[in-house]
């Protein structure tokens, strides 16, 4: 059985957005996001006293749930609009995918642990969230439904690969961490044209490495 998304479940988030916006999250759109995604529904019960805590947290595979402020980071430097097409790099846990659907996001998200593919796509499913899940490489993108508004990767990487930036549309963006394990800068690349990107960078952070292929476990 689900776990309910009681009254006091609700007056957490309300504290979590007020934390997020005290450490400078500014879009009203992401925090309403943020305000409306039940971040306990995406965690194990052992852990549901600490899921409105401005904290990271184990959900096996050796990956995260994200940091609240992480996600609204990333989201609100990411600037989705209603009916954007969305490729996000690393499912995991499925709530920075649920935060972009409550922007009105159309999303693609790719996970490349087949334990955490299917544990998220059931959830999708229970939950009635029209994201659609691939268990997949995450350093190929989705070719297949690109060109895409917008890309997320959600995991360290040394650096971007082309395949993923050429899978953005002109004034497309892509945010990711880039940098080496330990820390990473968050990035932002802009399409301009076919070989013209600007790259900015917005302060340290620190991710689970992305992996390249496919795991069974």
């Amino acid at each position: 059985m689900d776990k309910p998304d009681t009254y006091r479940h609700k007056g957490l988030r309300k504290k979590l957005v007020a934390q997020l916006q005290s450490k400078g999250i500014a879009d009203a759109r992401v925090l309403e996001a943020i305000n409306t995604v039940p971040r306990h529904l995406f965690m194990d019960s052992s852990f549901l006293e600490y899921a409105y805590q401005d904290k990271a947290f184990p959900i096996g595979s050796g990956q995260t749930i994200s940091q609240p402020y992480t996600v609204a980071f990333q989201t609100e430097l990411l600037e989705v609009g209603e009916n954007m097409k969305v490729l996000e790099v690393g499912t995991g846990s499925g709530y920075q995918a649920s935060v972009l659907l409550a922007l009105g996001a159309k999303v693609y998200t790719l996970e490349r642990q087949l334990h955490l593919y299917k544990r998220t796509k059931q959830f999708f499913d229970r939950m009635r969230y029209p994201a659609r899940i691939f268990y997949k490489d995450g350093y190929e993108g989705l070719p297949a439904y690109a060109p895409y508004d917008r890309i997320l990767i959600t995991a360290a990487i040394p650096a971007i690969p082309d395949t993923l930036k050429q899978q953005l549309k002109d004034g497309g963006m892509l945010v990711a961490p880039v940098g080496k394990q330990g820390m990473q800068k968050m990035t932002r690349i802009i399409r301009h044209s076919d070989n013209d990107y600007e790259e900015q960078t917005f302060g340290g952070f620190v991710f689970v490495p992305m992996l390249p292929g496919k795991a069974e476990d």
